[in-house]
């Protein structure tokens, strides 16, 4: 391709409203470009990035056995009714009604489709095991979109399901899927990390997510070098690694209530009363499917969601709002309290179980009480663990010093079991002749995710830094003067001969000058670098220059070893 007769609009400016250095060098690029909130287009090198990511997940799970589908993205919203998701995913869901008034759904996934799908075709046990795959653009309704199109209301993503007779076979499928997982992430030249993860709205007894780490993830895992041990915050245990605390020893001081006018945050009350924050328990309300619940924590923790949803076993899990607070504990929020508080079930992380003289909200306004002691001035009796992990807690594992960082979820495997195969019929009759629900595994790749965490680890200050494996071009020539005759024949006669060679090439032919032409090259981030020169022209010679390393080797274009050296 020509850079004359091709659509690569690059800006020397970042744009206003990027945050991370992904959206900020697709947008410079000329990759994407921003339509609405949550919304983009994706310009021609986009469109070749995505492609080539897309063609590497087909070539492992074709080669892994799978085969590819493709599924409506209109949903009837009765098929996921069934399953519960309709209610558990909410306003996620983007609905809307057709001219004969009848309600659709836009698929934000496709496990009710496929599930259906497969009990309408699938009979036998002869026809299993099965894997199924697509890659289709879902629609979720983002409660807030942000850093360009790493979260979106519209993204493109390969989800596979397979189907088997037995847990032995799932089992099977499962680490055909994440061996496959692997092999594309190292072939899209991401450093990943396999980490465990809460399965959440999916379902199932175990997940393992895809984490690229960089400051720009939206997601924390934790990370012990010395046993390797790899998961994601939300369901990494805390203090599993490490001996039980022992009961505190303190004498139980008589509760007394203190004024603390407008003191409504952990660190305020902290500073007003000079205790530090672990002498303090928070009170926080929750509504568990729309029922009030207390979940009592260390001041100096936070409160893990994943766990205290799956602890309660509830669908739906929210942060009680304002009024509902007054309600249940007669205060504002930032003064409630586990003393007297009536008519709601309370909860206590295993950190509060051996505390003593401890502060926490009065539910009275601009009070608080000190010396508060559980069994003595409330009860409760259930404890677990519902808070995030730290590094203070070490390994859950070995009990060594971990690492918590922010990483980017760029895949995601699920053990669903029969959730929705017996929901929705997917049943097959065993050797036997008896009816089974097949057991179902669950597998989705962000393919817009690979691209961005790709940039945010690969770049330097002049642009991007693509591998060859993914990049729009592997190649660009740099015609450096178009205007001297010999460079332009020169650079004419390498277009040729890398075109003749299959070569990916990109070929510079603009009338701009060479700081321009440079510039724009390490900004799209082409691989490598073909330049030419007046000077080098006169003698037949080009400049072979590798973007990432910035090596440059000098050869004839008619060397019969040019291509091979030019693609190295």
């Amino acid at each position: 391709m020509k850079w004359t007769e091709a659509l690569i609009p690059t800006l020397k400016e970042d744009p206003q409203d990027a945050e991370v250095i992904s959206h900020k060098l697709m947008v410079r690029g000329g990759f994407i470009r921003k339509l609405a909130a949550g919304t983009y287009s994706y310009l021609p090198l986009g469109v070749r990035v995505l492609n080539k990511i897309e063609n590497i997940i087909r070539e492992e799970l074709d080669s892994a056995g799978a085969q590819e589908v493709l599924l409506p993205a209109i949903h009837p919203p009765e098929i996921w009714k069934q399953t519960g998701r309709y209610d558990v995913l909410g306003p996620v869901l983007i609905k809307f009604k057709d001219r004969h008034g009848k309600e659709c759904v836009l698929g934000p996934t496709h496990e009710e489709i496929i599930t259906g799908l497969v009990a309408g075709n699938v009979k036998s046990y002869k026809e299993l095991p099965l894997i199924l795959y697509q890659i289709q653009t879902k629609f979720r309704d983002e409660p807030r979109p942000r850093f360009g199109v790493m979260r979106t209301s519209e993204f493109i993503m390969k989800d596979a399901y397979s189907f088997d007779c037995d847990v032995e076979g799932l089992e099977k499928s499962y680490k055909k899927m994440f061996d496959a997982y692997c092999r594309i992430f190292e072939r899209c030249g991401l450093p990943y990390i396999a980490v465990e993860a809460d399965p959440g709205m999916m379902g199932g007894n175990m997940s393992h997510e895809f984490m690229v780490p960089t400051p720009a993830g939206e997601d924390r895992i934790v990370i012990c070098d010395k046993c390797k041990y790899a998961a994601s915050t939300e369901v990494a245990k805390c203090g599993s690694g490490k001996p039980a605390p022992a009961p505190s020893k303190e004498k139980k001081l008589p509760i007394a209530v203190v004024e603390t006018p407008g003191i409504t945050t952990i660190e305020k009350v902290s500073e007003f009363l000079k205790v530090g924050p672990e002498k303090l328990v928070k009170t926080l309300i929750y509504k568990c499917d729309d029922k009030p619940v207390a979940v009592l924590l260390r001041g100096d923790s936070e409160a893990n969601e994943s766990k205290i949803k799956n602890y309660l076993k509830c669908v739906t899990l929210e942060l009680a709002d304002a009024k509902t607070v007054e309600q249940v504990t007669g205060a504002s929020a930032g003064f409630s309290g586990p003393v007297k508080l009536y008519n709601i079930r309370i909860i206590a992380d295993n950190s509060v179980k051996e505390m003593a003289n401890f502060v926490t909200g009065a539910n009275k306004n601009d009070a608080h009480l000190i010396n508060v002691n559980l069994d003595r001035d409330f009860e409760t009796k259930e404890f677990g663990d519902f808070r995030l992990i730290s590094e203070a807690d070490g390994c859950p594992k070995c009990g060594k010093p971990i690492q918590i960082k922010q990483a980017i979820e760029i895949g995601h495997t699920f053990k669903l079991g029969t959730k929705y195969s017996d929901a929705l019929g997917a049943k097959f009759l065993d050797k036997d002749g008896v009816e089974k629900p097949a057991i179902m595994g669950c597998y989705g790749i962000g393919v817009n995710r690979i691209m961005a965490s790709l940039i945010e680890t690969s770049n330097d200050k002049d642009g991007i830094i693509w591998p060859s494996s993914i990049a729009p071009y592997r190649i660009i020539i740099l015609a450096l003067n178009m205007e001297d005759k010999k460079v332009k024949t020169l650079a004419e006669d390498v277009y040729a001969i890398l075109k003749k060679a299959g070569c990916d090439v990109l070929f510079d032919d603009r009338n701009e000058s060479a700081g321009v032409k440079f510039k724009d090259a390490d900004l799209i981030g082409i691989p490598t670098k073909v330049i030419i020169g007046s000077k080098n022209a006169k003698k037949g010679i080009a400049e072979v220059k590798d973007r990432k390393t910035g090596k440059i080797e000098e050869m004839k274009p008619d060397d019969q070893i040019f291509c091979v050296r030019a693609l190295q």
